[in-house]
């Protein structure tokens, strides 16, 4: 008897589903699904639902770069952060060398490429520093929005607003110094790549498992799954292991449907941009969305869009999975203060990520996942960026470092 009671006690209640919600998001799924693939086409359509996938690893992974970034620092605790560099490792394996390739079955393969320089500097740096205010990074942002956080929308909203005004002032960050793109397929080889970048993945983990031995006498593990059987897959928690391999093959599925890896904020972007046109702004007229890619993402519909189309498919997945577990419950009351660090974190991390060429998805792990070394300035600036944000958030009445 005394054996079965500690059983039971180990594991989570059984879910109450949240019905309503769970037919909606099914039903949008679903809808979505349909309404792409006649409006555009299959392949985009199967962009929507990995997407979808995303948002389900994410939400019952917990998988976002801002908890785990705050939890190095404030804890010494570094379990997130090694899944993290064990996903980015396992994309780069199959990535690096598809990109190399440079098609595949007909479809071209373009990796996750920018330039090394201020732009991508300061910007990360503006990144790290919103993610740790505004309570998530650009996908960590998109799955609690679908999980049901009405803080969160405050933050979507606001980066959404600091994207567009990054798209005007790209052009000029650009004439600042820049080492020019540096891919390191080209300076080392793919095998040579894809070993210096897991060395690279490899140190931080060493690192952040040295730092927490130091700090605990022990290095911490996953935990086992706190539901009976296999339900912790249809209702989660997932181990953050598990989450982060899954996103790696959905990455990698990503660049073999769409010809480039997975990005989230180039949408935001657009959609304010859209917004912007009907408000009356002339963003057409701005240099950036005159370039051939913005310019032609501008002139169609949002469906037409990759990213845009992923976005939606990451919160309607969330969304899903919060309701099937019976979690989605938006809160209206949110204090003022956390309201403001939710704008101010939206606005920096929209400007931020368009300066650096993406956020944690964009510019971090598909950066570093195509051997690109702006990856690894965005990941080095963002951290610093992080723990200035991590400093302040208790001026915000948020949890954080404790400043006497």
């Amino acid at each position: 008897m005394t054996d079965i009671s500690l059983d039971r006690s180990r594991h989570l209640p059984p879910v109450t589903v949240d019905r309503a919600p769970a037919l909606v998001a099914g039903c949008a799924l679903l809808g979505g699904f349909l309404a792409i693939a006649q409006l555009v086409d299959l392949r985009q359509a199967a962009l929507f639902a990995v997407g979808a996938l995303l948002g389900v690893a994410l939400y019952h992974g917990s998988f976002g770069f801002t908890g785990g970034w705050r939890r190095m620092v404030v804890e010494r605790r570094g379990r997130g952060i090694r899944a993290q560099m064990l996903m980015i490792g396992v994309a780069a394996v199959a990535m690096i060398p598809l990109i190399s390739a440079g098609s595949l079955g007909g479809q071209p393969l373009v990796g996750a490429l920018a330039p090394v320089g201020v732009s991508v500097l300061v910007g990360a740096a503006l990144f790290g520093l919103g993610m740790q205010l505004g309570g998530g990074c650009g996908s960590g942002t998109l799955f609690t929005v679908g999980g049901g956080s009405a803080r969160m929308l405050v933050t979507l909203a606001f980066f959404i607003v600091g994207a567009l005004i990054g798209t005007a002032h790209l052009p000029w960050w650009l004439t600042l110094p820049s080492f020019g793109t540096i891919d390191l397929v080209r300076q080392l080889g793919t095998g040579a790549a894809i070993l210096a970048t897991l060395a690279g993945l490899g140190l931080v983990s060493l690192l952040t498992a040295l730092v927490e031995q130091r700090a605990h006498g022990d290095v911490e593990r996953e935990p086992a799954p706190s539901r009976r059987a296999w339900t912790w897959v249809l209702y989660g928690p997932w181990p953050l292991i598990g989450a982060g391999l899954l996103m790696a093959l959905l990455n990698i599925a990503t660049l073999l449907l769409a010809g480039h890896p997975w990005s989230v904020t180039f949408g935001f972007g657009l959609w304010g941009a859209k917004a912007a046109q009907v408000a009356g702004v002339p963003v057409a007229d701005w240099a950036f969305w005159n370039w051939p890619g913005p310019q032609t993402a501008l002139n169609s519909s949002v469906l037409t869009d990759v990213t845009s189309v992923m976005n939606f498919g990451i919160i309607l997945g969330a969304a899903s999975a919060a309701s099937l577990t019976g979690k989605f419950a938006p809160k209206a009351k949110i204090p003022l203060g956390s309201v403001l660090a939710a704008a101010i974190g939206g606005l920096l991390m929209g400007y931020g990520a368009r300066l650096s060429f993406g956020c944690n998805i964009g510019a971090l792990f598909s950066g570093i996942a195509s051997g690109s070394l702006h990856g690894w300035l965005w990941f080095a600036a963002a951290f610093v960026g992080s723990l200035a944000g991590i400093w302040m958030r208790p001026l915000f009445g948020l949890e954080g470092l404790a400043r006497k």
